[in-house]
């Protein structure tokens, strides 16, 4: 079970041979990002050959490090587990496929982890702030990044009220340059760039307007924009994916769901009865569905 591999690793720490206890040691105190170690590498962390990594894992009672690892997955949880050994699997049969999928997982995993590193950013906490209290929201996309403007809208109105997309068939973005109530812009937006975005920036800020810009890391008019967050978009496809600008977006709408707190809650649960009246679910109903 996952519990006694901790158990046989905390056991070794102190009745093991020197290097069994510096393997145990590492292993227990890394034991998080163990799915993406492999024999070799923990054995050059650990200084210590990769031989004696495996008869210290067999010495365990498991049959190699990879099958240690699958014993503690059930201790971990659903995480990436084995990710090391898939990729090494996906790249050894790249020659034979013509896509070169595995450098772009590998490319979108570490983009993933930008993603997440930009929410460590200072202005990461003031855009949630912003969002949770200024009167209007208004959000723009242009292009293929409207359908993640639409889908990041959509997502905010199950939080809060005063949020709207941008009209750009009005050809006026009067939401966000005509109006009297306090309000925020964030606009979704990667090359090639729109015209219509970098002018909507420029005067949305000219009016005051704090504008937030979710693009990509080669936009050289980031300027016009108060807070600027670059996703990475190239993962060795044909066409640039703004997949991650979504996932930024999740993030950022769950970071305002803890904001906003307890506000949230009568939100929520009114916009699910209204959905559950006029739409409905498959399966059984929340409310009875309206004749």
């Amino acid at each position: 079970m996952a519990h006694s591999v901790r158990s046989r690793l905390a056991q070794a720490v102190t009745q093991g041979s020197k290097a069994e206890r510096a393997l145990a040691s590492f292993m227990l105190g890394a034991i998080a990002d163990l799915p993406f170690e492999n024999a070799a590498t923990v054995a050059t962390r650990v200084g210590v050959s990769e031989a004696t990594v495996g008869r210290f894992c067999r010495g365990l009672g498991y049959q190699s490090f990879r099958a240690l690892k699958e014993r503690l997955k059930d201790d971990i949880g659903d995480g990436p587990w084995l990710i090391s050994d898939r990729l090494a699997e996906m790249r050894a049969a790249a020659g034979s496929d013509a896509t070169g999928a595995a450098p772009g997982l590998e490319l979108e995993i570490a983009g993933l982890v930008a993603v997440y590193e930009l929410r460590r950013r200072a202005e990461w906490r003031t855009v949630v702030r912003r969002l949770a209290e200024v009167d209007r929201v208004v959000i723009a996309g242009f292009q293929t990044e409207r359908g993640l403007a639409q889908y990041f809208a959509n997502q905010l109105q199950y939080l809060r009220d005063g949020v709207q997309l941008a009209d750009l068939s009005a050809g006026n973005f009067t939401e966000a340059l005509a109006s009297d109530r306090p309000r925020c812009l964030v606009i979704f937006e990667a090359r090639r760039y729109s015209r219509l975005a970098r002018l909507l920036a420029r005067e949305a800020r000219a009016m005051a307007v704090p504008v937030t810009l979710i693009t990509d890391s080669y936009c050289t008019w980031t300027a016009d924009a108060d807070e600027v967050f670059p996703v990475p978009t190239q993962f060795s496809q044909f066409w640039d994916s703004t997949a991650l600008m979504a996932s930024l977006g999740n993030l950022m709408i769950n970071d305002l769901f803890f904001e906003l707190g307890e506000r949230v809650e009568g939100r929520l649960a009114r916009v699910a009865e209204l959905y559950g009246a006029f739409t409905g679910h498959v399966g059984d109903p929340v409310v009875p569905v309206r004749k």
